[in-house]
């Protein structure tokens, strides 16, 4: 089964960072070691980012902005809700990702395994294996960009994360879509998260009717 994220509406940061980890098998041919140590420094981080949670701006290619807060459960959870639009929520509890929206009392479910969140939310996260790279950009001050495609479909857009160095922080994300649209999301904080309550990641249908007895 294929999802299309703009069919399902998940154009968010959670999507973002799944398609970079989740693409299809693509030689990394031509990275310099540089480039390499890069990545591995991303992967690492990654990796690393089991339990967390932050705020978020996105920015539509129209210009439209959304915001909203976020939790992040490694591994298969994770709850974006969006304060402006209020009420809007997408949420993975391990098995399925269902989106709500309350202004329009549309909701949907497509299987985890049938998005390219569950290589995000698995338990290991690569960005040595099956990722195609178009471009690793290094600043003096230790921040860095990773720019990736899906080789296999290489017409259906682009992602870019980009990183703070020194740490290395994730800082935001910019999808271009076959059409050219941009949507960037910026963390406007993130921080480790134990702990967190597994109601976070529960989400019923708000649409159905309780049944009559």
């Amino acid at each position: 089964m294929t999802v299309s994220r703009r069919a399902f509406g998940l154009a968010t940061g959670a999507f973002a960072i799944a398609a970079l980890a989740g693409l299809p098998v693509a030689a990394q041919a031509g990275l310099s070691a540089e480039d390499r140590a890069t990545l591995a420094q991303a992967q690492t981080y990654l990796q690393n980012l089991t339990s967390a949670q932050g705020e978020f701006v996105e920015t539509g290619p129209g210009g439209q902005r959304r915001t909203g807060h976020f939790w992040l459960q490694r591994p298969g959870r994770m709850r974006f809700e969006y304060t402006d639009p209020a009420g809007l929520l997408v949420v993975s509890d391990g098995s399925n990702v269902k989106r709500y929206d309350p202004r329009l009392n549309v909701f949907r479910q497509v299987p985890l395994s049938a998005t390219p969140l569950s290589t995000f939310l698995a338990r290991n996260v690569r960005l040595d294996q099956g990722v195609s790279i178009d471009r690793v950009t290094r600043m003096a001050s230790g921040a860095f960009a990773i720019t990736a495609r899906d080789a296999a479909k290489p017409n259906e857009g682009s992602v870019i994360l980009a990183f703070a160095g020194n740490p290395a922080r994730l800082q935001e994300w910019t999808i271009t879509d076959a059409q050219g649209g941009r949507t960037r999301t910026q963390l406007t904080s993130l921080s480790a998260a134990p702990n967190l309550a597994a109601s976070l990641f529960r989400l019923r249908d708000p649409t159905r009717r309780p049944r009559r007895n």
